[in-house]
């Protein structure tokens, strides 16, 4: 009897989280996550002091300013091919029928987060990347669809779940479960601290970015909903806002620095 499609590609991803080359790349797109969030929290920052524009802080902004650095341009290209492999080795996960339904979806999802950032690399390189404007259009557009005014809102609670769950996650130190060794000592103290403070910071910016689309939708208003860039402008706005953005920014700051730790001891 010929295998079946499932059995094939269960095997065919058994086959690919065996690859050591893989691996190592996979773990480079985490340490690249990590620059990318250093950069974003230090825009979060400058923008809390008011010395660079909300429209910068966010992962266009943060890619947009590595591309203009030295050898930002090569970075961009190893950044690619280093989102690309993580999402593959998601895949793989959500593929391999080896783990938990829950963890499948899961990585389901990371595949489908890594690979947008990969192609949002791409178009930054060349130079047709878009901001929170073109992201107002597909809001727009898709409002104007049958059903598409709900579809913006369950989005929008989607992100504000994902939110939460970044938050709980970091509060109750389930990260942890992520990595393997590399959590003792002085350096596993500093792992957990980042940890901890960057998951919740993360979980802050998508819960407002989460409640921006659920506005968007109660109002019929695309121009309420953004990315990044808008959550931080929105957290800016607030009574105390410069305080508390800087503080959100340091968090992605934290989140990227315990990414490279996650570079290193990732449970793979």
């Amino acid at each position: 009897m010929a295998p079946s499609m499932s059995s094939t590609g269960k095997a065919a991803a058994r086959g690919a989280r065996g690859s050591r080359t893989l691996e190592l790349l996979a773990r480079a797109g985490y340490a690249v996550s990590g620059v990318l969030h250093l950069v974003v929290g230090v825009l979060a920052v400058q923008v809390a002091t008011g010395s660079a524009s909300s429209e910068q802080a966010d992962q266009t902004g943060a890619l947009t300013a590595i591309a203009q650095t030295p050898g930002g341009t090569a970075l961009l290209w190893f950044a690619v091919v280093a989102f690309a492999a993580l999402a593959l080795w998601q895949l793989t996960v959500a593929v391999s029928g080896a783990a938990e339904t829950s963890d499948r979806l899961k990585a389901a999802g990371k595949a489908v987060v890594y690979l947008a950032l990969g192609v949002l690399a791409v178009q930054v390189v060349n130079g047709s990347a878009g901001g929170s404007g073109q992201e107002e259009s597909m809001t727009a557009t898709l409002m104007q669809k049958p059903g598409g005014v709900l579809l913006v809102g369950a989005v929008g609670v989607g992100i504000v779940a994902a939110g939460v769950y970044h938050v709980v996650k970091g509060w109750r130190k389930k990260f942890l479960e992520d990595l393997q060794g590399g959590t003792g000592g002085n350096v596993g103290r500093a792992v957990v601290t980042l940890g901890r403070v960057g998951y919740i910071a993360k979980g802050i910016a998508l819960g407002v970015l989460g409640a921006l689309f659920v506005v968007a939708a109660v109002q019929h208003d695309p121009e309420q909903a953004g990315g990044l860039d808008t959550a931080f402008a929105t957290l800016a706005a607030q009574p105390f806002g410069a305080v508390l953005l800087v503080a959100v920014g340091l968090g992605f700051a934290a989140y990227g620095l315990y990414s490279f730790a996650r570079a290193r001891y990732a449970r793979m």
